[in-house]
């Protein structure tokens, strides 16, 4: 491959699942002898070198706020729209890789048709919805999205848009639309699995584009692998019981909560002693959990994640929705087979013969199939050598073909 100088941008940087991410292809790519640049506009300032944070907390905040009173998600953030195409012009990179770009620091209307009309090589990756819903980042089941008049009378508008006082889902619908219309030629959209992209072809924002599918990849080698959980065994005052893992960012025993809570309380309920649930999550400390639960908390160091993965027998996995699922990866990646709901994504990219999907809500077949996982001897190592698909070496491969693809196809 040529050597290429890639710009990613990114709504953060090093931290969160799109973080690690960007920083896994930085990383990578570097020591690939590519050059290697990335944007991000929320967190804290980082003081590395090619690394550019482009907006300010503060500037952020302001955004959110001014997006909550007019209803526009992706607009304003003119200042720190303005820093990040600044960049983009200084280092004049082969390509401009898009990852999430939410999070009220880049106006993503003027930002795709700065691209679109500088004729910059783009790939955009979609980790959520919204770029092609124009709005909400999980549709769930509506599908206003699809039709060429565009939403409007949003059924779930103060949870996906957080609009104090209007509805402008049509609104952003038509401007992101107007943003990709005629941006063909110089344009590659990577999902992070088969169900996202099936879904971003059905979109008239972006359908008429080229799509391909790039899954996420982990670190395989330091982290995601099997571990020695020993020391949690003894920590928790854990001999011969089975053990559920279930990882979430925030435990909700709110039934139409998204990553489904409520169901890991349910079935926590049905369960025997001997098996217990742990949950890796913030949560509400004034509800009451039953026995067999051990509730720890936000767990934000990885190596420590890695480790309660391997101690578990299966991972459970309850949303409503995935567009991926980092949490299937992680761990089959620690050697732990995954049990779950279906959730769009996470039944086509795990491995089958490690994993059971069942229809949303259905706590009967989910428990059926928890028992007969906790029931049956895996070979961890096994189910981590199959799980190389999720490297980030894996990973960064794929995107260099991409990268490739369309450097050359419109570089001749």
């Amino acid at each position: 491959m040529d050597n290429l100088k890639v710009l990613q941008v990114n709504v953060v940087y090093k931290n969160g699942s799109t973080g690690k991410i960007t920083s896994d292809i930085h990383e990578e790519l570097k020591s690939r002898g590519h050059e290697s640049i990335v944007c991000y506009g929320r967190g804290e300032s980082i003081n590395e070198k090619s690394v550019y944070k482009t907006c300010g907390e503060m500037y952020a905040h302001l955004n959110h706020s001014m997006a909550r009173l007019t209803g526009v998600m992706y607009g304003g953030c003119f200042y720190s729209t303005y820093k990040l195409i600044s960049v983009i012009k200084k280092e004049k990179p082969d390509i401009v890789h898009l990852q999430c770009i939410n999070g009220y620091f880049v106006n993503i209307y003027r930002l795709v048709t700065w691209l679109k009309n500088n004729h910059i090589k783009t790939v955009v990756t979609l980790h959520a919805e919204f770029m092609y819903t124009g709005g909400c980042g999980h549709s769930l089941s509506c599908d206003k999205w699809r039709k060429n008049e565009g939403c409007g009378h949003c059924p779930r508008l103060r949870s996906e848009t957080q609009s104090l006082f209007f509805d402008r889902t049509k609104t952003m619908w038509h401007r992101m639309k107007k943003a990709f219309d005629g941006f063909d030629e110089n344009i590659i959209i990577t999902s992070v699995s088969p169900w996202l992209m099936d879904r971003a072809k059905q979109s008239p924002i972006l359908g008429d584009k080229e799509h391909t599918v790039v899954m996420n990849g982990l670190d395989t080698e330091n982290v995601f692998y099997p571990c020695d959980s020993e020391e949690l065994r003894q920590e928790h005052g854990i001999n011969d019981e089975k053990i559920i893992f279930h990882a979430t960012p925030k435990f909700s025993v709110d039934r139409n909560h998204i990553k489904g809570g409520y169901y890991v309380l349910e079935l926590a309920k049905r369960l025997n002693q001997n098996i217990k649930i742990i949950v890796a999550g913030s949560f509400d400390e004034t509800v009451s959990y039953p026995e067999n639960m051990i509730m720890l908390g936000k767990v934000t160091d990885q190596g420590l994640l890695a480790r309660y993965y391997s101690l578990a027998d299966v991972s459970l996995l309850t949303s409503q929705r995935e567009t991926f699922s980092m949490v299937t990866a992680e761990s089959l990646c620690c050697g732990t087979p995954v049990v779950g709901f279906k959730a769009g994504a996470p039944e086509q990219i795990a491995l089958e013969e490690f994993s059971r999907f069942v229809n949303h809500g259905d706590i009967d077949s989910l428990q059926k199939e928890i028992m007969s996982f906790l029931n049956k001897q895996f070979d961890n190592k096994d189910i981590a050598i199959k799980s190389q698909c999720y490297s980030k070496a894996t990973m960064t491969n794929n995107y260099q073909t991409v990268y490739n693809s369309l450097y050359k196809r419109f570089s001749q």
